[in-house]
């Protein structure tokens, strides 16, 4: 069933707090269930990811709505969760900007825009282009990945049904199932959570294969407030078996975990 077929539940309005949240809560543990059948199609996605960029390209999102949000959201994380350069993952939204915070009407409907939002970052064929779209039937991120392909770029897609244009557009196309949300209609719930879900694994995979994580810790992260600075502290602490003072002196002198340990380490 769609993401767009009628909710299991009804008369919502007539449930106790407690009746909702149970209700929504019982929905959500379906979505992990959902993403794991998806797994080998997100590995293809991840595989065509790291093709691209270990050749100097880049990820790019195309999305309307909350799909389009999400994109943004996980293109903004990379840089100070793994130390690449902006825009190297780079979220556009259906609308533009204005978009992430207030709807723009009818934005999703045009089917050249997202083309030529994509040709304002010189887009190439060494880029690969991942539509988000909950649907799979929103004409901006079609429009968007049909151009990739005609110009010859990699593409991808997340969307939570089954057959849809969106995913015969795409090269890479993950479907991630979710079926009919706890409202009806209301893919910014289930169909979002598995949307996010699948992001954080694309580009988590994608740059610990491109060596931007050691062990299991950030070691380019950017250390842009003191939270951060601690973390990194702690990071050479472990690693090099010193107090933090000393971890302190070694991050300010080199700036990043990364660029300490290995200091520290041909020394």
């Amino acid at each position: 069933m769609s993401t767009e077929s009628p909710s299991y539940f009804d008369h919502l309005e007539t449930l106790s707090t407690q009746a909702l949240l149970t209700g929504m809560n019982s929905l959500d543990q379906t979505v992990p269930q959902a993403v794991a059948k998806a797994l080998p199609q997100l590995e293809a996605l991840v595989e065509a990811t790291v093709a691209c960029l270990s050749k100097g390209g880049r990820l790019f999102y195309i999305g309307a709505g909350t799909s389009g949000r999400l994109g943004v959201l996980d293109a903004s994380e990379c840089p100070p969760t793994f130390g690449v350069p902006h825009g190297v993952v780079v979220g556009l939204i259906a609308g533009g900007d204005t978009a992430i915070r207030k709807a723009v009407e009818n934005a999703e409907d045009d089917a050249q825009q997202a083309w030529r939002d994509l040709e304002a970052y010189n887009i190439n064929d060494q880029d690969i282009v991942v539509g988000i779209a909950a649907s799979g039937r929103t004409p901006y991120v079609i429009g968007g990945l049909e151009q990739a392909r005609q110009h010859g770029l990699a593409t991808g897609c997340i969307v939570c049904n089954a057959g849809s244009a969106v995913a015969a557009a795409a090269e890479f196309p993950v479907e991630i199932v979710t079926g009919p949300e706890f409202v009806t209609g209301s893919t910014r719930l289930k169909a979002g959570t598995a949307q996010k879900l699948a992001l954080n694994m694309l580009t988590t995979a994608t740059f610990i294969r491109l060596g931007r994580v050691k062990g299991n810790k950030m070691v380019d992260m950017q250390l842009t407030n003191a939270k951060l600075v601690d973390r990194g502290e702690r990071m050479l602490m472990d690693e090099l078996g010193i107090e933090q003072e000393a971890a302190a002196a070694l991050l300010q002198q080199h700036g990043s975990v990364r660029a300490a340990l290995a200091a520290k380490q041909t020394k």
